[in-house]
């Protein structure tokens, strides 16, 4: 009996004209390295701005796929940040709209279950599609929770032809007083290598260092000030791992060596040993790490 209730259904869908497919929908879906995608490019931001955050991540219906927590940050960002990402989702808004309709004096909203109306939650957008929610809370002021989350999901948008600038990554800027004091003790200034590849740094040398090989970053080196003694090429010298994809040695032997001042550039491909043989200080140096 079920059974034939069964082909008596799919006959009577039939008939009138509408297919079985037709009841369900294909829609891009949030997976696990896509949330940490996000997290990352949040947590990029935030350091480029020096600043602090609880990033989350959740899916289409709500639920927590990822957490990162800065340094130093409070400890119930984690669970207001989670009520942001959350509340951006479910509502299928950024969260400061529903922070100004309470502001405005709709208040009987806060009763909501699920509901943060705190600036710092936006929808993630794929193809048109919510496939999740990113929630901040912790940094240095409620429009910087939602500039950091708005930074993570932009991190899964495609840069094409047209996009807005409000859909496409954040722009990086350091002023010159926060590159010279990146300079003066020697820094990173970019970490993109999560989500963008690159990396760039602000070296510093006072004296000769190790020997170094990198196993996937290409090295691309542009003087500023000081000389050195440069080695490239050869074999190291009792080289170790460092830490995953880096190796350090007492020195190189062979090689090619060249003397590097102000105004030179040099490429150090993948997998090459390089070695700061000497070093007139200070020597400072731009450092692009392209993987």
């Amino acid at each position: 009996m079920y059974w034939r209730s069964l082909v008596a259904a799919a006959t009577l869908a039939t008939s009138l004209g509408t297919p079985a497919g037709a009841q369900t929908v294909d829609r891009p879906t949030l997976t696990l390295g896509g949330a940490r995608r996000v997290v990352a490019a949040a947590e990029s931001y935030a350091r480029q701005h020096q600043t602090t955050g609880v990033i989350a991540v959740v899916d289409d219906g709500g639920h927590l796929m990822a957490l990162e927590r800065i340094d130093d940050t409070f400890a119930a960002g984690a669970n207001i940040s989670i009520g942001k990402a959350r509340t951006a989702v479910l509502f299928k808004k950024p969260t400061k709209f529903f922070e100004d309709v309470v502001k405005n004096g709709r208040t009987a909203m806060v009763a909501l279950d699920d509901f943060t109306p705190l600036q710092g939650g936006v929808p993630i957008v794929v193809d048109g599609k919510i496939v999740g929610g990113v929630g901040v809370s912790g940094a240095a002021s409620a429009q910087q929770d939602e500039e950091l989350a708005l930074a993570g999901a932009a991190s899964l948008v495609p840069a094409v032809a047209g996009m807005t600038a409000a859909e496409s990554a954040p722009v990086s800027f350091w002023s010159k007083d926060q590159v010279d004091a990146a300079f003066a003790k020697g820094a990173v200034l970019f970490d993109g290598a999560a989500d963008r590849n690159y990396m760039v740094h602000a070296s510093r040398r006072d004296g000769p260092g190790q020997a170094e090989v990198h196993t996937k970053d290409t090295d691309v080196i542009y003087v500023l000030g000081g000389s050195a003694t440069f080695v490239t090429g050869g074999t190291m010298v009792d080289g170790k791992h460092a830490a995953a994809d880096e190796l350090r040695g007492a020195s190189v032997s062979g090689g090619e060596t060249r003397t590097l001042a102000k105004g030179d550039v040099v490429i150090v491909p993948n997998g090459t040993p390089h070695w700061f043989q000497q070093v007139k200080g200070p020597f400072t140096y731009y450092v692009v790490k392209v993987r």
